[in-house]
């Protein structure tokens, strides 16, 4: 049996709706930066994780390996404004990607943004990127240490030179130009008064930067001090005629829109209210606004609205593209043409239609994977896209819309024979007769004898689809001989808002359930046996990962559960948790509680034999505080009556995932892997 370190228990009990529930961890809970009993606590649960996974034999070589696959240079999707091109670029083991700049395609590029400047550690992140519509300011948030937190700042294209404009207490926003480029659009929070890390997000507002000017200058556009949950997302449209503004109240896409004439000195108005259905604006052709809608098309559809209408434009609303049974996922107006990214049974498309949703070409992809992004102007003759496949590296494509001829702009090339692997999709039936599709991809010639070391991965959540992308991490699980296999749960978005509301709320175990049936799908195909199989799972993945153990832990030989949601009766005391109240329900409804209670992976922890297992989280991840990682592992550690061990690994400076340097990625997959082949019993 491993010793670990001790942990102190508390008397506390929380009553629900007459349920009496014990939290005897609520102290960790705490800033681990700010309680220093906290701090000693992961501190020694570090060193313990760190001891054995050094000694581990099979992570030198992973190391190695992965340090070797990452080193290659990697590019990012191209967006044009002022006739130059502005992308991102990493050589391989760079920390940080730059961003890069050149004036036409057959041009030598320059570093206009390094990032790797910025910090000694690489925990100083470019979070993103907004080029103006002429090219010559580049606005950029900066994120410290993963935190959701970020910080804008302005550069100079010509020049490469940073001006004095500086912005803070931002937090899920973009920033949207005006036509004339004189400043941006942008919402935040008010100031922190506590810790900025815990303090639950709300009173959001939208506002104007002018540039050179100072914050506290800043233009408040809208905000609504009775709503302190909704949140903004502000954009101009390409013609500059109407600030657009997203209304939401969680993740789920739901909204209404805002409406403002920036050609007129009328404040915003309500186009469309109600938190029934998504609307995504598109732009703004001939007097008319183009949204990407799911009202009355689960699986998505684009129609045209006239805005002088206001509250009855979406009654006589005139439709583009109809619903089929594909989902779409996304559409831009490029070239006074519509580029339509769709989803069959998780697999991208791309189709091109003119702006009436007629002569459709449908573009030739590569196989089996995923489109991530797509770039181009309204008034652009090109379009940029990226896709790749668990046995395709990215390659970022340029498509001419004068003659639609399709060319590679850049190809990611690695150090390992993707050849070697095969993709293919399968179905299963989850428990209730769902039909649920699945990803597999391994090493050609493996034989279906039960043996073979597998991973499992899945999200189930946020309307979030799951595509068979390309990773470096991946790859290499594979080279060295492991099956990886990506699961489409209910409650993700791969068959629109019918499949996203069968895994929410009330039906949040269905997405259990397709779980533990894909698991059992790979052990009666032959695959592998329960003692070889490991799952992995992040944030809501997480979430998963700790419910399934809980429910099924003979299934698996071993787990990951990264950044989870663990505590499901308090997440949205914290951060952003407030926004998932959507996608999760809350313990404050007393139905919702019974549902909650019910798989919450830290209160569902008895006393029993659970598999080997590596919970990952971070000292800096304000999205899914840490408190929920730390809460969960020293109950399993408590109640673990079996020789396998349980880990807490927490990274110093970092956050949730985004903006994490190369250096600790490859430190983190050395130590995932090498967990994994190590108890998997390769």
């Amino acid at each position: 049996m491993h010793v670990y370190p001790p942990t102190r228990t508390v008397d506390q009990v929380d009553d629900y709706h007459g349920t009496q529930v014990a939290d005897p961890y609520r102290w960790l809970e705490n800033d681990v930066r700010q309680d220093p009993e906290v701090r000693a606590w992961v501190d020694a649960q570090q060193r313990f994780s760190s001891e054995y996974l050094g000694q581990l034999p099979e992570r030198a070589d992973l190391h190695k390996r992965l340090t070797e696959v990452w080193n290659t240079p990697r590019y990012g999707v191209p967006v044009k404004r002022g006739g130059q091109y502005f992308y991102s670029f990493n050589d391989g083991l760079m920390n940080q990607a730059q961003v890069l700049v050149q004036s036409d395609l057959d041009t030598t590029p320059r570093v206009l943004l390094d990032p790797n400047q910025w910090s000694d550690t690489g925990t100083t992140a470019l979070a993103a990127y907004f080029v103006s519509p002429d090219g010559r300011y580049l606005a950029y948030l900066v994120q410290v240490n993963g935190s959701d937190w970020r910080e804008a700042r302005v550069l100079d294209v010509a020049s490469g030179k940073d001006s004095d404009d500086n912005l803070n207490w931002l937090k899920f926003t973009g920033l949207s130009w005006a036509a004339d480029c004189s400043g941006f659009y942008y919402s935040r929070f008010p100031a922190a008064t506590s810790d900025k890390f815990h303090q639950v997000a709300q009173n959001n507002a939208v506002y104007f930067h002018r540039l050179g000017t100072q914050q506290a200058d800043d233009r408040l556009v809208f905000d609504d001090a009775s709503q302190p949950t909704w949140r903004y997302d502000a954009g101009v449209t390409e013609d500059g005629t109407y600030l657009v503004i997203d209304v939401g109240i969680g993740t789920d896409r739901r909204n209404q829109v805002l409406l403002q004439n920036l050609q007129s000195d009328e404040p915003p108005f309500f186009l469309i209210e109600g938190f029934a259905n998504h609307y995504a604006c598109l732009g703004h052709v001939e007097g008319e606004l183009y949204f990407l809608t799911d009202r009355d098309a689960p699986n998505g559809r684009v129609v045209a609205l006239r805005p002088e209408l206001g509250l009855q434009a979406l009654q006589q609303a005139r439709e583009i593209i109809a619903e089929t049974e594909q989902v779409l996922v996304s559409t831009r107006i490029c070239g006074e043409q519509l580029v339509l990214s769709y989803l069959q049974d998780a697999v991208s498309s791309l189709q091109i239609v003119d702006l009436q949703g007629n002569n459709a070409v449908t573009l030739e992809l590569p196989g089996l994977g995923g489109v991530q992004s797509v770039s181009g102007r309204q008034w652009d003759n090109e379009v940029f896209f990226d896709f790749s496949a668990l046995n395709h590296p990215p390659a970022v494509y340029r498509l001419s819309l004068e003659d639609q001829h399709l060319d590679v702009f850049k190809q990611v090339q690695v150090a390992l024979d993707v050849s070697d692997f095969v993709l293919k999709q399968v179905f299963f039936e989850s428990r209730d007769g769902t039909r649920v599709p699945m990803f597999i991809c391994h090493k050609q010639g493996i034989e279906l004898n039960g043996k073979n070391p597998t991973l499992l991965y899945g999200y189930g959540g946020f309307n979030i689809s799951l595509t068979p992308d390309f990773s470096i991490s991946r790859a290499v699980w594979m080279e060295q001989g492991g099956v990886f296999a990506i699961a489409n749960l209910r409650g993700g978005g791969e068959y629109g808002e019918t499949w996203h509301a069968a895994g929410t709320r009330l039906q949040k175990q269905n997405v259990f359930d397709d779980f533990i049936a894909a698991a059992q799908y790979l052990i009666d195909v032959g695959y592998t046996a329960p003692a070889h199989l490991g799952v992995m799972g992040g944030s809501n993945g997480g979430l998963l990962v700790g419910a399934v153990v809980n429910q099924r832990p003979e299934l698996f030989g071993a787990a990951l559960a990264l950044v989870g949601v663990m505590d499901m009766l308090r997440f949205h005391h914290f951060t952003a948790g407030v926004y998932w109240i959507d996608d999760y329900g809350s313990a404050d409804d007393a139905d919702e509680f019974a549902a909650l209670y019910a798989y919450s992976p830290y209160h569902n922890l008895k006393p029993g034999v659970y598999p080997p297992m590596l919970i990952g989280t971070a000292d800096t991840d304000d999205r899914v505080v840490p408190g929920h990682s730390f809460k969960y592992a020293a109950q399993i550690q408590k109640v673990q009556e079996g020789e396998a061990p349980v880990l807490l690994r927490v990274e110093s400076a970092a956050g949730h995932g985004l903006g994490t340097p190369t250096s600790k990625l490859i430190d983190e997959y050395a130590d995932y892997w090498a967990f994994l082949f190590h108890h998997l019993k390769v």
